[in-house]
């Protein structure tokens, strides 16, 4: 298993780890690790690591085979090779993780906004989008610009918790998405809460109040279903 360091101290941009295992396609298992592994419409962080004066970029974060509790680190083409127990350092790109915190705590407040439930989604470093079950676009979209902005904002704590699978089962209206579901059979499930705003399973990075979200703009609502429609959002 590795230590997924990035969900309590999201915003470390540096870590000390010790490599456990080096895949068939050069995946680098680590320890512990910063980088998120793409997953829930989040993409993978990127960065390096570093043993010595071996420097190897990392394009892919994975979780290898599916299994959710380990993370393997891809390495660009023709990186210096690393073996099982090298104690490495681990660099952010950390400019494009921040973007991802950004958009993803908006898309969280999005949710809010438009209070239907979610069918899909995906983070960008300057653009997101949810999907919604959601039969007609509402007339009042300013407003609830506006809203979001206001929510934004507010200076809302963002912070985690966790409950067990059982707690989980017994609040199934905590669940947004339709097609995603929280990771059930660990034990235990992160919560992301926003202030008294906002309150659902998520495993992604976040920032730590909204106010760091910035100003945004509600994008292009496109039908893409008999009750589908995908709101795309930005920053302004």
């Amino acid at each position: 298993m590795t230590e997924f360091v990035f969900r309590s101290q999201s915003y470390l941009k540096t870590l000390d780890a010790v490599v456990t295992g080096i895949g068939e396609d050069g995946g680098i298992s680590l320890d512990r690790t910063i980088f998120y592994a793409a997953s829930g419409g989040q993409p993978n962080d990127t960065g390096r690591i570093i043993a010595g004066d071996r420097i190897v970029p990392v394009v892919n974060v994975v979780h290898p085979e599916g299994d959710k509790t380990r993370i393997a680190h891809l390495p660009a083409a023709e990186s210096p090779a690393m073996s099982v127990g090298d104690r490495v350092t681990l660099e952010l790109d950390w400019d494009k993780r921040h973007r991802l915190m950004r958009m993803h705590t908006a898309l969280h407040l999005l949710s809010v906004v438009f209070p239907f439930p979610v069918t899909g989604g995906s983070i960008g470093e300057d653009k997101g989008r949810l999907d919604f079950d959601m039969p007609e676009v509402p007339e009042n979209l300013a407003e609830l610009e506006a809203k979001l902005n206001a929510m934004a904002a507010g200076n809302h704590a963002v912070s985690e918790e966790w409950i067990t699978d059982d707690e989980m089962a017994a609040n199934p209206g905590l669940i947004k998405t339709m097609k995603v579901k929280p990771p059930i059979g660990q034990g235990r499930v992160r919560l992301i809460r926003i202030g008294d705003v906002d309150l659902q399973p998520c495993g992604g990075t976040h920032v730590a109040n909204t106010s760091e979200i910035g100003p945004l703009k509600l994008g292009k609502i496109e039908k893409k279903g008999a009750q589908n429609r995908r709101v795309a959002l930005l920053f302004a």
